[in-house]
């Protein structure tokens, strides 16, 4: 008998793994049929998702003007106006000193790439000149040799800074209309959705609009903070352009591993033909140590609080975002995750108010007495 039982039990407990295998399968198959479509509306989608963010960072200055009494299509423009004249400004504080300086750049470049060579040339290195000319020799060659994929290269260069141009515009009009016609979307939607949908979605996206504008105020804040503490770093050693490079500093922090790297780079390039290689080397040690300190306490600290996500999930997200996306992924993986927990929580909470009304119709039912 027990043997019978035991069989059964067996049966049941295979038919019940096979069954949510599955689901699981089809939730999987759903999933990537999902991502696919993503990715062929990426040029639609793309945009969209910059609009949004712009808009989570220029909304609390058009609900300040709402409050104000002013109409919503004034305050969209005029904060949308705004927004761009201090991005126009910002490209401006870059690029103005730079261009500006760019003649004596040029030449600390060759002195710094004649210094580089001098000091592998003696000791600890003790490279002799003809293995630095083999070098350079070997590198022009593949340089030839791979001409053909420098022009490709190039060509998909200038493709990609024209779609970055018109994604900047699309966004900057989805922003536009985000913040003139933003208040009215939710209610709108509620009166699309049939039933307890109404009042789900709404909640949900309500809440995701909460997340996401927490995740740009602490990029902002992380950015911020990398911008003061290495822009001081800069001044202290006697770096020059300290100004254009801080706020390079704080707008690549909005794009994850490969803004840090690139707006380190220039500020040890700049260390190296200005100031020489010892200040290159203090100028690399302070941002290797603010990005360290960056990545593995401001970051997870700041984003933990404002998005409720443990550090370690913010970790784990940006690694995983990074591997499957890229650059992109690495930026949309902590905005995603944190979205996933609101809709999560969200859906715990209505089962937690489920389970707690039946178990009260319950314990009602059980208080009739039976006739």
């Amino acid at each position: 008998m027990s043997d019978t039982l035991s069989s059964r039990r067996a049966r049941a407990a295979l038919r019940t793994s096979a069954r949510i295998s599955v689901e699981l399968l089809l939730v999987l198959v759903m999933l990537a049929v999902f991502l696919w479509l993503l990715g062929r509306m990426w040029s639609v989608v793309w945009p969209l998702i910059v609009g949004l963010l712009l808009t989570t960072l220029t909304w609390p200055l058009t609900r300040f003007l709402l409050r104000r009494g002013w109409r919503p299509a004034l305050a969209a423009s005029v904060v949308t106006v705004l927004f761009l004249l201090v991005a126009l400004g910002v490209v401006a504080l870059i690029a103005v000193p730079v261009a500006s300086q760019s003649g004596e750049l040029t030449d600390g470049v060759v002195e710094g790439v004649q210094r580089l060579r001098e000091w592998a040339s003696g000791p600890p290195l003790n490279i002799g000149d003809d293995q630095i000319t083999k070098a350079f020799d070997t590198a022009a060659a593949r340089a030839q040799d791979g001409l053909g994929s420098m022009v490709t290269a190039v060509v998909t260069g200038v493709s990609t800074v024209v779609n970055g141009v018109v994604t900047a515009v699309l966004a900057l009009f989805l922003m536009f209309f985000f913040l003139k016609d933003g208040p009215r979307f939710l209610p709108w939607l509620a009166r699309q959705l049939p039933g307890r949908l109404a009042i789900d979605v709404p909640t949900v996206a309500a809440r995701s609009w909460d997340t996401l504008g927490a995740f740009v105020r602490s990029q902002a804040a992380v950015g911020l903070l990398d911008a003061v503490l290495i822009g001081l770093g800069l001044w202290i050693v006697g770096v020059p352009l300290v100004l254009p490079l801080a706020v390079l500093t704080f707008v690549s922090a909005f794009v994850p591993i490969v803004g840090a790297l690139f707006a380190g780079f220039v500020a040890v390039l700049i260390a190296l033909v200005s100031n020489g290689l010892t200040d290159a080397l203090l100028v690399l040690a302070i941002i290797v140590v603010v990005q360290q300190l960056e990545g593995n306490v401001f970051q997870p600290m700041i984003q933990s609080r404002g998005l409720g996500l443990h550090a370690a999930v913010i970790l784990l997200a940006v690694t995983l975002g990074g591997s499957l996306a890229g650059i992109v992924g690495s930026l949309l993986a902590v905005p995603v995750a944190a979205m996933i927990a609101v809709a999560w929580n969200y859906v715990r909470e209505q089962l937690s108010d489920s389970a707690e009304e039946l178990g009260l119709d319950e314990a009602h039912s059980g208080d009739v007495a039976p006739s």
